[in-house]
């Protein structure tokens, strides 16, 4: 039985009896309802091939003649439109939602079907219609890598985190990240990757903001829109979510977001437009929770109004898995394909119909949709995927990718390292080094690169008292470096105990060791949110750890170096004085160490910086107060509370309702807004080289700005920089923030002395605001003050455009 089967009757097991309480007569019930009702719709993948006048074709329906959907010389528009034609109404409703879980906990019939994908678009067998497989996620595919009677393994690539990738303020490269993923899903048979996510960091503490870019929508549109661009360049769709306001994990399926029209259009949903506008993507997926008063899956305004009638949006919405409540409301919506499926939902649809609820106009747009993305499928030109997918390339992304979204938070002096030194690794995550956060956003990987090994590649000794240290602490604690995996993961986080060093065991080590390199780790993941103590600050045992290893490395005139192997903020103000050098290596994917030891070697010259604020106090964010604070993770049960009304007089603030009274005023701009003192700012980042700006031109033409300046290497080390523009109207009569990141370019690699000239090219409707009166966009007259700096807080250089 392989590890997906294992996982889902462990968790589903506890599903059945903790909701029917009615043991196997329960389970047979569940199966029916959840796993097992597609029996009279199995794919039918034999077709024959015929030619007719030149051109050969598959007869899908078996009737022996061309139809035009089978005729791939055919526009999509004509496909679809004689496929639907041919469709009855039950096999139309019976597109409209996923198969059930089965798929995504490994239950498939050997040699059938991708185990470990989290669902399909259910196949169409009388007129050959094939399944469309879908599968996370947002670093990677997450699909099982051993299958029954199978000696291969289906090992997928750990990517870079999300945030990781955004820190890079690299398009370019994180497309070829996107490119990587992309081929990978098209060679293991994958239509459909469920990412990326483009929700905003809005607070620290969302469990699953490694999964997403930053705290600022339009770093977050330019980034999603150049990963979607790289996987769809193969024929692959990709699933941005989750759309919108997810910005939480507590109680998450049914949390009412009380937000304003003005914050909705330019923090929460602007990323999502940016990537609409500029990938068109394959499909969007709808969030769980409320956005005032309305499931988003339910919500027309947001699916058919927004989405589609202001941005011209052309694919497919599917929910998150099990959201929303009311299955005919959210395909009158616009939310056309109900994921995973469930024999419930199908019911409520021909039940909708029958009774008239559910119109065959509105079932046929819905199917259009779907209908549209299968003919432009890969799966429908009969492409032969392989299962050999280049893993050896995809690492070598993976590693470069890494090495150049990792930030350089601190450096006195000790970095780079000498190669040869002996370095004495303190700290369990050193030793066992996260590639990325739990739950969907998890992958199945064939190996990660510790810090360790990846120092060791580098050409460094590794110290050897500090090393058995590690390892009589590990031998200690058995059961608690077992790694859960899968979904129980999400249940079980990993959470090893860190060591703790006596300070004659720290002195032996500096007495022998050149240097030390202290790792902390943190990690989260989908079904729960952090919390202050011992997640975003620092444990006692890591606080006296750092302070005695400084301590005792310092008095032989040592170095320590603090590497962060965190998916998410936590904070830095209080212990930073102590280390002598700080890289923020966030999680790499699989060749995480790797690429951290590029950075410490100096092999690569970190370019990375901050997507989001790193604040000096976490109550310094103005959404912490309208914030769940307690943590906690999912309950198996959680996954089907869906609709679960509360009343009103017994709903619980930051839980069942969170009110956004901060409004636009997320990250930067509330801390820039208020001019609160910050340990690092958005933007922020260091160089083993320095970068020297020269003179700034504005240049207005055909409704777009572009910022023009040259950014020389003044330094001895090969290097890239990143040229931030943010954007003011300080006379402004409305309450504005007093910047906003407007556009941004990275340089090449520039070599010492090398200078290169930086266009930059902004829209002047990106310089409008939402006017809550008017309902509408508006650009406000005025001096506008663009402002080119290396973070939010470090500008260079300064101009004004009279608008």
């Amino acid at each position: 039985m392989n590890r997906g089967i294992k996982i889902g009757l462990i968790t589903f097991g506890i599903l059945v009896f903790s909701l029917l309480g009615i043991g196997l007569g329960g389970w047979f019930y569940l199966k029916s309802k959840l796993f097992d009702f597609e029996s009279e719709y199995s794919e039918n993948s034999e077709f024959q091939a015929i030619s007719s006048e030149g051109y050969t074709f598959l007869d899908r329906n078996g009737n022996g003649k061309l139809d035009v959907y089978e005729d791939s010389r055919r526009s999509t528009n004509e496909r679809v439109e004689d496929l639907l034609a041919q469709m009855t109404i039950e096999e139309k409703i019976h597109l409209l939602k996923g198969s059930g879980m089965g798929s995504a906990l490994g239950m498939t019939e050997p040699g059938k079907g991708i185990p470990g994908a989290a669902g399909v678009i259910v196949p169409t067998p009388r007129l050959g219609i094939p399944t469309i497989y879908l599968s996370d996620g947002p670093a990677g595919l997450r699909i099982e890598p051993s299958r029954e009677n199978d000696p291969k393994k289906y090992y997928a690539t750990a990517f870079p985190i999300a945030t990781l990738l955004a820190s890079t303020w690299n398009t370019d490269l994180v497309e070829s990240v996107g490119d990587a993923m992309g081929e990978e899903a098209l060679e293991y048979g994958v239509d459909v990757i469920l990412g990326p996510g483009a929700n905003i960091q809005r607070h620290p503490f969302n469990g699953r903001n490694f999964e997403y870019f930053s705290e600022d929508p339009l770093l977050t549109g330019f980034i999603g829109a150049a990963i979607v661009n790289g996987i769809e360049s193969n024929g692959v769709g990709t699933s941005v979510k989750h759309f919108v306001a997810n910005n939480q994990e507590t109680k998450r399926n049914n949390n009412d977001v009380i937000v304003s029209d003005r914050a909705m259009r330019e923090i929460y949903l602007k990323g999502f437009e940016l990537i609409v506008r500029k990938s068109q993507p394959w499909t969007i997926m709808s969030s769980y929770n409320y956005v005032n008063g309305t499931y988003t899956s339910e919500s027309k305004e947001l699916l058919t109004d927004i989405l589609r009638g202001d941005w011209g949006f052309q694919g497919v919405v599917m929910t998150d898995w099990f959201g929303g409540a009311d299955a005919p409301a959210q395909i009158k919506a616009g939310n056309d394909l109900l994921e995973p499926g469930t024999k419930f939902q199908w019911d409520a649809l021909l039940a909708a119909y029958e009774k008239g609820d559910l119109t065959i106009g509105e079932i046929d747009t819905a199917v259009r949709r779907i209908l549209k993305l299968i003919i432009e499928s890969r799966k429908m030109e009969g492409y032969n995927f392989s299962n050999e997918p280049d893993l050896t390339a995809h690492a070598a992304i993976t590693q470069e990718s890494a090495s150049e979204g990792m930030v350089l938070l601190k450096n006195e002096n000790t970095l780079p390292l000498l190669e040869g030194n002996n370095i004495a690794l303190i700290g369990v995550t050193s030793y066992d080094f996260i590639a990325g956060g739990t739950g969907s956003g998890d992958v199945n990987e064939a190996y990660t690169i510790s810090l360790e090994q990846g120092l060791i590649n580098s050409g460094f000794e590794i110290n050897a008292e500090a090393k058995a240290i590690y390892e009589s602490h590990k031998n200690a604690n058995p059961e608690e470096f077992i790694k859960p995996e899968g979904m129980n993961a999400m249940f079980q986080p990993y959470n090893p105990p860190q060591i703790e060093y006596t300070i004659d065991q720290l002195n032996n080590v500096a007495s022998v060791a050149d240097a030390a390199v202290l790792t902390i780790g943190r990690n989260s993941g989908e079904g729960g949110d952090r919390r202050e103590l011992d997640d975003f600050l620092l444990t006692s045992t890591e606080k006296e750890m750092l302070k005695n290893t400084v301590e005792a490395f310092h008095q032989q005139d040592k170095k320590v170096i603090v590497v962060l192997n965190i998916g998410g903020v936590i904070e830095t103000s209080s212990w930073k004085d102590q280390p002598d050098a700080i890289l923020l290596a966030w999680q790499g994917g699989q060749e995480g160490g790797n690429s951290a030891a590029n950075i410490l070697s100096g092999k690569v010259n970190p370019s990375g910086k901050l997507p989001m604020t790193f604040p000096i106090n976490v109550s310094d964010h103005a959404s912490h107060k309208n914030f769940p604070l307690g943590g906690g993770s999912l309950s198996p049960t959680d996954f089907l509370s869906s609709g679960k009304v509360v009343p009103e007089e017994e709903k619980i603030r930051n839980e069942d309702y969170t009110v956004y009274e901060e409004g636009i005023y997320v990250g930067y701009r509330h801390f820039d807004k208020t001019d609160i003192p910050v340990s690092y700012p958005f933007g922020f980042g260091l160089s083993y080289t320095d970068f020297e700006f020269g003179d700034l031109d504005l240049i207005m033409e055909n409704d777009t700005i572009t910022i023009a300046t040259t950014v020389k290497n003044i330094g001895q080390t090969t290097g890239k920089e990143v040229v931030q523009v943010y954007v003011s109207n300080l006379g402004t009569t409305i309450d504005r923030p007093v910047k906003e990141l407007k556009g941004f370019s990275k340089t090449q690699n520039l070599s010492p002395d090398q200078v290169e000239e930086i266009l930059i090219q902004i829209p002047v409707s990106e310089l409008r605001y939402w006017d809550e009166t008017k309902s509408t966009w508006v650009l406000e007259s005025g001096t506008y003050t663009f402002q080119v700096g290396t973070s939010s807080r470090d500008i260079k250089l300064k101009a004004e455009l009279e608008l």
